[in-house]
Formats: structure tokens, C-alpha cells, sequence
């Protein structure tokens, strides 16, 4: 997992799976990183092949510390995969999820 602190904002990137084997790993190593001043999460799932309900939690941990902080989460190319998991758990309407115009 790769993390990186610009300003206000925390990008996180690189994860693979985030479910219930590393979810706590997962909020242990973002929230240490977290400095005060960060207001919005941008969450890059690109590379993130599993994704089960205990991840879904820690996401919607990360919304609540963002929101409590007047800032948001964004959530940057889920995998086709991953989204289906947000669009039937309807957690779409609960995070910005953002995908990037297609190349043609």
C-alpha cells in the first residue's frame, strides 16, 4: 500500500485486497499517516482485486473521519469487480466513485 500526504488531501494506492484479513492493518497504517490537516481521501482501486464487507467498513470509517473533518472521499478507478460490489451494495450513492474517460 502506498501512501502519500499532498496538502489537505491523502492519496492511498497500490491495494490488492482489502477485506477482512487486513482491514485493521489497513486503518492502522492510513490513520497513522493521517495528519490533522487532512480533509479528503482519495482511495485509487485500481489494482484492488478483493474487496469484501469488513473493507467496505474500513472505507466507510475513512467517509466518516473525512466527512467529521468538512472533506470527502474519492474513490478513483474500482476494477469492474469492485464496483459490482458497490453497485449492489448500493454504496455507490454513499461515496464519489470516479473512473477516468475511456481512450478511444
Amino acid at each position: 500500500m502506498r501512501l502519500i500526504v499532498d496538502g489537505d488531501t491523502i492519496s492511498i494506492g497500490e491495494i490488492q485486497e482489502l477485506g477482512a484479513d487486513n482491514c485493521q492493518s489497513f486503518r492502522e497504517r492510513v490513520y497513522s499517516a493521517l495528519p490533522s490537516e487532512c480533509r479528503n481521501i482519495v482511495v485509487d482501486l485500481s489494482q484492488t482485486d478483493y474487496l469484501d464487507s469488513c473493507g467496505l467498513g474500513a472505507l466507510i470509517s475513512l467517509r466518516k473521519t473525512a466527512s467529521s473533518r468538512q472533506g470527502t472521499v474519492r474513490l478513483v478507478n474500482p476494477t469492474p469487480r469492485v464496483q459490482l460490489l458497490f453497485d449492489v451494495t448500493r454504496m455507490h450513492r454513499l461515496f464519489e466513485i470516479v473512473n477516468p474517460p475511456t481512450q478511444v
